[in-house]
């Protein structure tokens, strides 16, 4: 059995039509090709998505909040990422709608994170919006360490982004997920069952956390709108 991450399970898809896969997906499974069908996957792949990709246009709205215009805010992107074109798109068309103007970045290693932001501070952006994917997950604390020295306000898919210094994050919990991934689909897929034939689950709840803390160290007062809508407040 293979059990990982999006990305991978796409090599491991085209790898194996026998070997049973269970992904942990942050982005849509249907759009990203891992699957056809929520409801009945087929063949030897299933699993569980957090949904992260599809909730830009949100993030970006919390970040027009946040901070108004004229600001530029920066979409910080991994063209990696297998939801890269998707989120592109929806990012590029909630910014027309909401008439904010857009700086999008793209980085696939640390060494491009580190030189992202130096773009960012030459370009006095206002606000940054950090794509969906494994890698920015993974080097958070280098995220959030970067816009509080930088004094930018910042908002992430995962909690931990949070945790790690940053300012806000909105999305379902990637833990939980990996959880479920491990506690629903692997034993069951011992036991004889086909992953084809067993659902992919969605998210049914997402949190907004901020901050305070974050956002003494920025220099920013969060309006009290925002803090009756956070699920969480970091104190």
């Amino acid at each position: 059995m293979i059990v990982g991450q999006n990305t991978a399970m796409h090599a491991a898809r085209a790898a194996t039509s026998t070997i049973p896969i269970v992904f942990v997906s942050g982005g849509d499974p249907i759009e990203s090709g891992l699957v056809t069908n929520l409801s009945r996957p087929g063949g030897n792949i299933t699993g569980v998505s957090f949904g992260s990709a599809s909730l830009q246009p949100k993030r970006l709205g919390l970040l027009h909040e946040l901070v108004p215009p004229p600001a530029t805010i920066v979409y910080l992107r991994d063209p990696n990422a297998p939801s890269f074109e998707i989120e592109a798109r929806d990012v590029k068309a909630a910014a027309r709608e909401l008439g904010r103007n857009i700086l999008s970045l793209n980085a696939s290693s640390p060494r491009e994170i580190d030189a992202a932001f130096a773009t960012i501070v030459q370009s006095r952006a206002g606000a940054l919006l950090i794509g969906n994917t494994a890698l920015f997950g993974n080097r958070r604390r280098q995220l959030a360490a970067l816009a509080t020295r930088h004094g930018l306000p910042a908002i992430s898919s995962i909690r931990e982004f949070v945790v790690a210094g940053g300012l806000m994050s909105y999305g379902a919990s990637d833990s939980a997920a990996y959880r479920r991934a491990g506690s629903h689909y692997v034993p069951r897929i011992l036991k004889g069952a086909k992953p084809g034939d067993l659902p992919v689950e969605m998210p049914t709840k997402y949190e907004l956390v901020i901050s305070v803390v974050a956002a003494k160290a920025l220099g920013l007062e969060i309006p009290d709108r925002l803090l009756a809508l956070a699920d969480e407040v970091i104190e």
